[in-house]
């Protein structure tokens, strides 16, 4: 560790270039869509070693829960937060925990100059819930489709320079003109597009409620039959639990 740092501390010597960026609980998630590792690296301190090794088991834990996300502790130790535990931060893009201590003056002045996050904390489950919510924001986001209205078709309507546009009735919740939507026919699924337009009398509209009258069109699609159902749909991203 202490060669990572002397490294470190060479290279600022001798370059000129910006800073590196804030390194923070918050930042993991971007970081991460931008192609970077998915490793939260931490140096952990607390006052006492009766404190310490509950809070690295716990810590060790949560890493252990999350298949998609590495947690890395690389150091951890009783006392204040030093300037070598800045350093090393600085060197290896980590943040500092610390329970139940301070950071020196010279660290803090460090950590400002370096751009490294030190979080403290009184109370240690305030600790483990920032790491939880850090390593949720770091998976991989999952999407589901979540179903926002459907229609019956009971009219088709062709339209010079138009194509076809299927005169429906919205049965419940409602129709986006942004959503996607999927034609059924006699419960089987005919076609899935996305909405090419919305209509309701003669105005182009961005949504419909339930209980209305409208016409709209798929684009890709124009072989609608009285009776098919319309569903529209939206893509979301579903909150890991």
């Amino acid at each position: 560790a202490r060669k990572v740092v002397a490294q470190r501390q060479n290279f600022n010597r001798s370059s000129s270039s910006e800073p590196t960026a804030k390194v923070s609980l918050e930042d993991f998630f971007s970081r991460l869509q931008e192609g970077e590792s998915k490793t939260l690296n931490l140096i952990v301190k607390a006052d006492v070693q009766g404190s310490l090794e509950p809070i690295i088991n716990s810590l060790k834990k949560i890493g252990d829960n999350n298949d998609e996300v590495a947690l890395e502790i690389l150091l951890s130790s009783t006392g204040n937060i030093t300037e070598f535990d800045v350093m090393l931060a600085a060197a290896s893009d980590a943040v500092i925990l610390g329970f139940n201590v301070n950071a020196d003056p010279i660290a803090r002045n460090a950590a400002n100059s370096e751009q490294v996050q030190i979080n403290t904390y009184s109370i240690i489950y305030k600790l483990f819930e920032d790491i939880e919510k850090a390593l949720k924001g770091m998976l991989a986001p999952v999407y589901a489709d979540v179903v926002i209205g459907r229609s019956e078709v009971r009219e088709v309507f062709r339209i010079r320079q138009v194509g076809a546009i299927a005169g429906s009735y919205m049965r419940t919740g409602e129709a986006r003109r942004n959503s996607k939507a999927r034609l059924i026919r006699q419960n089987q699924l005919i076609f899935d597009g996305r909405v090419g337009s919305l209509k309701h009398l003669q105005d182009n509209v961005r949504e419909v409620k339930s209980g209305f009258e409208f016409g709209v069109s798929i684009n890709g699609w124009s072989d609608y039959k009285p009776g098919d159902i319309i569903e529209f749909y939206v893509t979301e991203r579903v909150e890991t639990e």
